[in-house]
């Protein structure tokens, strides 16, 4: 095994000499990791659900699982959609056909409440028009189990059963289409984004060697986080959307680490250091940054534990190991890898092809930024009011946000299991989840809940409730209980159906569960439902939406000053990188839930959006803005510690990373988009929303608001009081090895400009 050896002379680090001292040996370790994840992570998404949406605490999820176990036929989760073509459901062959069907399917195992419109005659499961008609059952047991079920009926039913055709659709249907819709899109966009990253990263570094390390962290963050996660599935339950974050993260955020790291190795290297030297200037520099970055990532995401749904808490299990273990081996595999190749990772310039019969630049490399850092600042009122008028513009629409419940039209039109429910949905009374459902226990009796049944039918927005105690509407009963139904009413518990005149999920029906709670029965009522579970979640994300918030701003706050010192800029940082955000959340409101371009983005629209969702998007969105500000916020610092030069400062910052963040913006929405392309609105939603913040951020904020705000506040810009800059002097971190050079004891502007102020090009201009 070859050793490096580490002249005396030159300064190393002993993370540096740790990571470096035996270069292939730790190669070879990264290689059996990668080898080790890929067998640990085999079949993650197999095991991954597809919901967690509720709040598992909630009253609507303790009904729901009430009436599961105690009344099956009330919570049907599979549907077999049977056409009778030419003929109605009432003709004999249909009917002998439904009834023998619906019996094949009771005695199926995992089966229970089996429910048809021939045995029942209700005429909820018949449509209008007489030409379809529904066979209603539930599939016992967890997710995983009803999948396994699903996939050995489906075959058995579907297609053609002599005069009529049978569809499936139902909740179980639904979740099954969307696992492997999002696993069939996941591949795609991976093979859309991998050849695509790879050549703009060639564009960027102009090497192929130096193109390939990026991606080699990627698929190292990737493929170890889906062993995480295969992990995390044998204890709790983990959302298969969650997939597409690590797609995303993982290739984003090694790309973007990668790139920061061998963009100043190579910087390195142009002043003439030995490969070594400039590893280890890279770690103490560069390396630090990445920390920092990968921590404030690490935090937003995190935040979303803070929830009780597992499909938020899903995407915090990914964020976090995708970051952490692409900053792991950003900071171990990378240096290794720039050790061993030294001046070789400019090898293969395969932009030489591009370049020949040119000249060959010459000047300061970002001179472009550092012309448009000058710009902005000398007219940094107008930059900085523009900018904020126009992102806040962009943001309106999400003034008129209504929130949803996600369902089968996530699913692409085409579909099985979203054109079952849309028929029920156009052609059957009722439609599929508008009734709101309640389960009555603690031995009611047939009288309470008449009396009850009664009150709840005077309420506003009721048609009917249907009972043990008979129907009710208006206050009164319409129609009375067989004997079945009245001697259920004296057991342990019964189940109500308030069908409601309006929208499964629309304000009414939401404002129904709120006035059917509202009520006092003598006994104990639970109520679930469509639009229940959504009042209960909006509720939960309420309750809990502070503390995130919170803990996203105050761990950030503390980030940034251990990196800067400043207690102006970590404000600065929150408040830019929140309205950074403004563009996507307009822009989710006005195309996802308005509808437009729904036809040429190809997804239907429900009129809300989905209530978890603006969370997600907004820790995912706010950490990777973080990651941008952090990079330029660092190089600024390490120049202002130099110089004490502030205006200096911002210009040397944008012109030395402007370029770089622009580069990893573009690369991480090349990503995102890719992610966009799915079938599946929400992920749709989640990577197009994203690419759109990204880009704003690193071609608005930080190109144009951040140098604008920091003119604005000159070098008041890095004030602490007296405590805090003590505080930072002894635990603070920055890029710079230089003591800070500041013309006053306290950082406040001094009362005469200096020599290299009164030079500055800038301040001239004023």
């Amino acid at each position: 095994m070859t050793t490096v050896n580490h002249p005396s002379g030159d300064r190393i680090g002993g993370w540096t000499r740790l990571v470096t001292a035996r270069p292939r040996l730790s190669l070879l370790l990264a290689l059996l990791f990668t080898a080790l994840t890929v067998v640990a992570g085999s079949g993650v998404a197999d095991r991954m659900g597809s919901g967690g949406w509720e709040d598992p605490a909630s009253q609507s999820t303790y009904a729901t699982k009430a009436l599961e176990k105690h009344f099956p036929t009330s919570q049907p989760n599979l549907i077999l959609l049977v056409d009778s073509g030419k003929a109605t459901v009432d003709d004999p062959a249909v009917a002998a056909e439904g009834r023998a069907l619906a019996k094949k399917l009771a005695g199926e195992e995992s089966v229970t409440g089996v429910t048809s419109y021939w045995d029942s005659g209700a005429p909820t499961l018949r449509q209008r028009d007489r030409g379809e008609a529904i066979i209603a059952a539930r599939v016992t047991g967890d997710e995983s189990a009803a999948n396994e079920a699903l996939e050995r009926l489906a075959p058995r039913y579907r297609g053609d059963h002599g005069p009529v055709e049978v569809s499936i659709g139902g909740l179980v249907a639904v979740r099954h289409e969307l696992q492997t819709t999002i696993q069939e899109d996941l591949l795609r966009a991976e093979m859309i984004a991998l050849p695509i990253t790879l050549v703009l990263l060639v564009m960027v570094f102009g090497s192929a060697v130096a193109a390939l390390l990026p991606l080699g962290v990627g698929i190292i963050a990737i493929l170890g986080t889906n062993a995480v996660l295969r992990g995390l599935t044998e204890f709790t339950d983990v959302s298969v959307f969650a997939q597409n974050l690590t797609t995303a993260l993982g290739l984003g955020l090694a790309i973007d680490y990668a790139l920061f790291i061998v963009r100043r190795f190579r910087e390195e290297l142009a002043t003439g250091a030995e490969p070594l030297p400039a590893v280890a200037a890279t770690l103490r520099t560069a390396g630090r940054t990445v920390l920092f970055s990968a921590l404030t990532v690490a935090v937003s995401l995190a935040a979303m534990l803070v929830f009780p749904q597992y499909f938020l808490r899903s995407f915090a299990y990914a964020g976090i190991a995708v970051v952490l273990i692409a900053a792991g081996a950003a900071l171990v595999v990378l240096p290794a890898a720039l050790a061993l190749l030294g001046d070789r990772v400019n090898s293969l310039d395969l932009m030489k092809l591009l370049r020949r019969g040119r000249p060959a630049r010459t000047g300061e490399p970002g001179k472009g930024w550092g012309w448009l850092a000058r710009l902005v600042m000398r007219r940094a009122p107008l930059f900085a009011l523009a900018t904020v008028a126009g992102l806040v513009a962009l943001g309106l629409p999400f003034l008129k946000v209504e929130f949803g419940t996600a369902d089968d039209r996530q699913l692409p039109r085409s579909a099985e299991s979203h054109v079952v429910q849309q028929h029920i949905r156009d052609g059957f009374p009722g439609g599929p989840g508008g009734a709101v459902e309640i389960i009555a226990e603690g031995r009611p009796g047939t009288r309470a809940l008449a009396d009850y049944s009664a009150e709840l039918s005077a309420l506003p927005d009721v048609r009917r409730v249907d009972g043990p105690a008979g129907q009710f509407a208006g206050g009164r009963q319409v129609a009375r209980p067989g004997p079945a139904e009245a001697a259920r009413a004296a057991e342990g518990s019964a189940y109500l159906t308030v069908l409601t005149k309006g929208e499964a999920v629309d304000a009414a029906s939401q404002d129904l569960v709120r006035d059917i709670r509202a009520q006092h029965p003598p006994f104990q009522a639970s109520v679930t439902g469509t639009a229940a579970v959504l009042v209960d979640t909006k509720d939960s994300i309420a309750d809990r939406l502070p503390w995130a918030a919170a803990i996203i701003a105050i761990v950030t706050l503390l980030l940034v000053f251990l990196l800067t010192g400043s207690v102006l800029i970590p404000i600065q940082a929150v408040l830019l990188n929140a309205l950074s955000l403004t563009a996507m959340f307009g822009a989710m409101v006005w195309v996802f839930q308005d509808g437009h371009l729904s036809g040429p983005l190809s997804f239907t629209s429900t009129g809300d959006i989905e209530t978890t969702l603006p969370v997600l998007m907004f820790c995912v969105a706010f950490g990777l803005s973080m990651d941008y500000g952090v990079f330029l916020l660092s190089r600024i610092k390490e120049e202002y510690d130099r110089t004490g030069d502030h205006t200096a400062a911002v210009e040397f910052g944008l012109r030395r990373t402007g370029g770089l963040i622009t580069a990893a913006a573009l690369i991480l929405a090349v990503v995102m988009v890719a992610i966009g392309t799915s079938r599946v609105t929400n992920t749709k939603m989640l990577g197009l929303g994203i690419a759109l913040a990204v880009l704003m951020d690193a071609m608005v904020v930080r190109s144009l608001l951040v140098p604008a705000v920091m003119r604005l506040t000159g070098r008041a810009t890095w004030w602490a009081p007296g405590p805090l800059r003590r505080l930072h002097a002894r635990i603070g971190l920055s890029e710079g090895e230089s003591a800070p050079v500041r013309s006053g004891d306290d950082g406040e502007e001094p009362g005469s400009r200096s020599e290299e102020e009164l030079r500055d090009p800038v301040r001239a201009g004023h």
